[in-house]
Order: structure tokens, then sequence, then C-alpha cells
């Protein structure tokens, strides 16, 4: 648990300077340069990321069961990974009217990913796991809703909301049904369901 937790402060940490010390961090690019700054704060965050991948397996091996998730709150979950990977794809998807609407598309996708996943988990790891991620989208969402609002963006066309909407839900039936996600993570998300 030591090695998901450390990944996921170094990870979620680094992640959070925008929203918690935006001076600080002004200061550093300003003192470091820009390339120095971003590769610092890359290496962090892959060390990071790498230290919750490891740190999430190793706790998956002797798992701390807090709660058996009922199988009505798995199925929801399926939904909204549906709705978490539109957001997402939202998020970098040029013109589209999710992204004008909502300000922070990418921010909400990963609060909703993190519930999905609370609500169908119910180990000590997907707690700290997903609970810090949730946490971290909630602070962030509500820090970036807080600062002035940028020049007012084109409403965005409809066309690229539906091929955003599309996309997004290519990627959540490649990740649920496509077998992405028992092959880059390693669990079968109908697993728990006994499919």
């Amino acid at each position: 648990m030591l090695t998901l937790l450390l990944g996921l402060l170094l990870f979620v940490g680094v992640h959070s300077l925008q929203a918690l010390a935006p001076d600080w961090r002004a200061q550093r690019r300003a003192q470091w340069g820009e390339l120095p700054y971003k590769g610092l704060y890359s290496l962090i965050a892959l060390a990071g990321l790498a230290l919750i991948v490891i740190g999430y397996g190793q706790a998956r091996a002797e798992p701390v069961l807090l709660w058996t998730p009922p199988r009505g709150l798995v199925h929801a979950s399926f939904l909204l990974l549906w709705l978490s990977m539109v957001l997402l794809v939202a998020a970098y998807w040029p013109g589209n009217r999710i992204r004008t609407a909502l300000k922070h598309p990418m921010t909400l996708g990963v609060k909703v990913w993190a519930l999905a996943h609370l609500l169908a988990n119910g180990s000590l790891a997907d707690l700290m796991l997903f609970g810090t991620f949730l946490l971290w989208a909630v602070l962030v969402f509500r820090s970036a809703r807080r600062r002035p609002a940028a020049a007012p963006a084109s409403p965005g066309s409809l066309t690229a909301t539906v091929l955003a909407v599309l996309m997004g839900t290519g990627v959540w039936a490649l990740f649920l049904w496509g077998g992405l996600h028992a092959r880059w993570i390693g669990v079968n998300p109908f697993g728990s369901m006994g499919a």
C-alpha cells in the first residue's frame, strides 16, 4: 500500500500545482524555464504513474475488502464509464458543444470515471486509488471554476459534438467489450459479475 500511496502523492501532487499553488508553479516556470519545468513535471508524473501501477498491482494481490458492491451498482458503473469516456474525448475533440457548455469536461470525466470505479469495487486499494482521483477532480474543478473565464469560445458544431460522442462511445466499447481493460489493466470488467 505504501507504493500506491507514494505514487498517488507524486502523480496527483504534480497535477494539482495549477489548482493549489499557481503562484509557486508560475515562479518555478519563470525561474527554471519552460522546457526544464515541463521535463521535471513529466518525470515526476511518470514516476508517480509507475508507482501507482506497481502499488495497485501489489495491493490487488492481497486485497483488503471493505464492502461487496451490489450487482446493480456494477451495472450502473458501465453507464457512468460510457459518460466519462464521452467527456474525456470531448475535452480534446475540437469544436464540440460539450466542451463549450461544460468548460472542463476532462475534469468532469475523471470525476465520473472515479465514481464509477468506486461503485463497482470495494477494496481498500480501490478506495485509495479512485477516491484520491475523485477528490482531486472535485478540488481541481472547483479551482478552475473560480479562475477568470477565457474569451467566449464559439458554441461548437453539432457535427463535432456527434463525432465526439461516437468516438467516446467507441473507446468505451473497446475497453469494455473489446478486451482493452483486461489486457491493459489486467482486470476483466465483467469478472465481478460472473461473466
